[in-house]
């Protein structure tokens, strides 16, 4: 029970990792928003909506980020998918 509490506060903690007014973000805001989660202010996504972005952004690939860029998105997938993954466990 512990485990999930831990899981769903993490979870609420990362739904915040992209920005919901991204019309009002510089590029540099956005970017730093995605790829170190700071500087998004005011933003709330499921974890769901935080893959899809994550996904579209990876696809852009090496025309719009850099290789060391793409390994942050990339690994911020992964533990997006492993929460993900870790929530729908305790459902079960």
């Amino acid at each position: 029970m512990k485990r999930i509490g831990i899981a769903i506060m993490a979870a609420f903690v990362m739904s915040a990792a992209l920005p919901a007014f991204a019309a009002d973000m510089t590029k540099e805001e956005k970017n730093q928003c995605l790829l170190a989660s700071k500087g998004c202010t005011d933003e709330v996504d499921s974890i769901q909506q935080k893959i899809g972005k994550l996904n579209k952004e990876i696809k852009k690939g090496k025309r719009v980020y850099t290789d060391e860029e793409i390994r942050k998105l990339e690994q911020k997938l992964k533990e997006a998918n492993d929460l993900l993954d870790d929530l729908l466990k305790g459902h079960k």
